[in-house]
């Protein structure tokens, strides 16, 4: 059987993390999920598996921690963020700020900020997934126009939930954050721009933290498992693999779409 089928694989690595155990307070789980990027069909398959996993393996409490960059790049934007808002009347959900939510934030009052997001980083498709033709648009109005088309589209609903994200999210041993942390740095005191953007000098890092670390924002092919740190940003909008770990008190596991 894979281990991309869909099944919880039980006990990642934990022999590995002694140093983090037990991982978080008895009675309560965590389920931490990458980068969705406007993949709402995965995002929901996924959500599918949480509650069959929460099913068959009851728990007091159980929490779902979303690392950020909701959007951009995949073809559901606006889907993935009404599908969040109505879970979070459910469920108990926490929302991280990835870097395409804060550029997507600041493209609502910054002209040469958008041209860019829209360009370079897949707004362009979170536009079409709000009603926006930005092509016809650019050719009658140009950018400007297109940046208001953008404005008038995102529902309230939307921007309160991108203003209310969270930079980051810390429980028991392990620490939630985007992109990761600034080595050297105490994980109270790190800089939001370290949090969603940074990359080499923390992923090339084998120094332990204060706590495990447990972030995405840098794709890979599968699950990335280190002593200091857990990468679960699989690419979702190119892979269709988008990944959760399950956090128990003493054991690690993982969900995945395919």
């Amino acid at each position: 059987m894979s281990r991309w089928s869909g099944k919880t694989e039980q006990n990642i690595g934990s022999a590995n993390f002694e140093r983090w155990l037990p991982f978080l307070p008895d009675g309560l789980r965590i389920y931490a999920i990458g980068d969705v990027h406007g993949r709402a069909d995965l995002m929901e398959r996924l959500f599918r598996l949480i509650d069959d996993d929460l099913a068959k393996r009851p728990v007091v409490r159980s929490v779902c921690v979303f690392l950020g960059d909701y959007i951009d790049r995949g073809p559901k934007s606006r889907d993935v963020v009404d599908s969040l808002i109505r879970r979070s009347r459910e469920r108990e959900l926490v929302f991280l700020r990835g870097n395409h939510e804060a550029v997507a934030i600041k493209c609502l009052t910054d002209q040469a900020v958008f041209e860019n997001w829209m360009r370079r980083l897949g707004g362009l498709e979170t536009l079409v997934s709000y009603g926006i033709e930005p092509k016809k648009v650019l050719s009658e109005s140009g950018v400007a126009e297109l940046q208001s088309a953008f404005r008038e589209s995102l529902p309230e609903a939307h921007r309160r939930f991108f203003n209310g994200l969270q930079s980051t999210f810390s429980c028991g041993n392990v620490f939630f954050a985007h992109a990761g942390v600034k080595p050297g740095v105490a994980l109270s005191d790190q800089n939001e721009r370290d949090l969603l953007w940074i990359r080499d000098e923390f992923l090339s890092t084998a120094v332990n933290f204060e706590k495990l670390i447990v972030h995405g924002h840098t794709p890979v092919q599968r699950i990335d498992v280190r002593s200091n740190r857990i990468n679960i940003d699989t690419g979702a909008f190119v892979t269709g693999r988008l990944t959760c770990l399950v956090v128990d008190r003493q054991t690690l596991s993982m969900l995945a779409t395919g």
